[in-house]
């Protein structure tokens, strides 16, 4: 028996073979990180991801000019405030305030050369390349300089605290198709799902993304009181206040006798 497609169901049938024929003209990124689990335990100072992968080209041909890759992790997304103080009679006070609905937990960002050495200011935006294109999503600000000032203000102290990192001109890439980049995951980040992005770029153009996901929890000591924490808060809350008390009086204890 001979076997036939009738002509109305043609259309339908040959898109996906085209989209597939259409990827394969494209390059592909295929990446991995050296750990997909962080556990966060009482001793723990920070981690040292290393993202890497490879480039495959259509007929394994490499284009003449050489591609760049950029590497983003990223955290959980939080809603958070930022005050502003205010020296008033010598004493500080709040002043101003301002809600981001969608500010990144950490960001951390490397990339071959300087972002504005691969990408213009729009594609910067569209794939937020850099800590100065995040879309953090502001609920409560109409002023641009003021709301600069507060976005300015949060990059600043995440800065500090080690939670938002930049490292340009860092992704080594060998022979134009095995890329390697290391970046540092910091003590104080929050238990949560991690994205690992690689962008593969071409004559400023993202021709390729792939995403790894990264798990960061607690585990041991931490994890249990944790547990406790959220299914059993009375106890924990009583618990609590006896360590805090049989704490205080050791130490009231302890000082009389010296």
């Amino acid at each position: 028996m001979r076997w036939r497609i009738p002509p109305r169901l043609l259309p339908a049938t040959l898109l996906p073979a085209a989209l597939l024929l259409g990827a394969a003209d494209e390059p592909q990124l295929v990446p991995d990180v050296s750990q997909r689990e962080v556990e966060i335990q009482y001793s723990f100072t920070g981690a040292d991801l290393l993202l890497f992968g490879a480039i495959v080209y259509p007929d394994g041909r490499k284009p003449d000019k050489p591609a760049d890759i950029v590497v983003v992790l990223k955290g959980p997304e939080q809603s958070i405030v930022m005050r502003e103080k205010q020296k008033v009679a010598g004493i500080w006070v709040n002043a101003d305030t301002a809600r981001f609905r969608s500010a990144p937990s950490f960001y951390a960002m490397a990339s071959s050369r300087p972002i504005d050495k691969i990408v213009d200011e729009r594609t910067a935006a569209i794939y937020e390349l850099g800590v100065d294109k995040l879309q953090l999503s502001p609920s409560s600000l109409n002023d641009s300089a003021e709301l600069s000032r507060f976005q300015e203000g949060l990059v600043d102290l995440r800065n500090r605290n080690g939670l938002f990192v930049e490292r340009p001109g860092t992704v080594e890439i060998t022979d134009g198709v095995l890329y390697r980049a290391r970046l540092p995951l910091s003590a104080r980040v929050i238990v949560g799902d991690y994205t690992a992005e690689t962008f593969l770029v071409q004559n400023g153009r993202v021709v390729a993304a792939a995403v790894r996901d990264i798990t960061v929890r607690k585990s041991g000591f931490e994890q249990f009181m944790a547990s406790a924490a959220e299914n059993w808060p009375f106890a924990y809350g009583l618990v609590a206040m006896a360590l805090a008390v049989g704490m205080g009086w050791a130490a009231g204890a302890i000082a009389r006798r010296i």
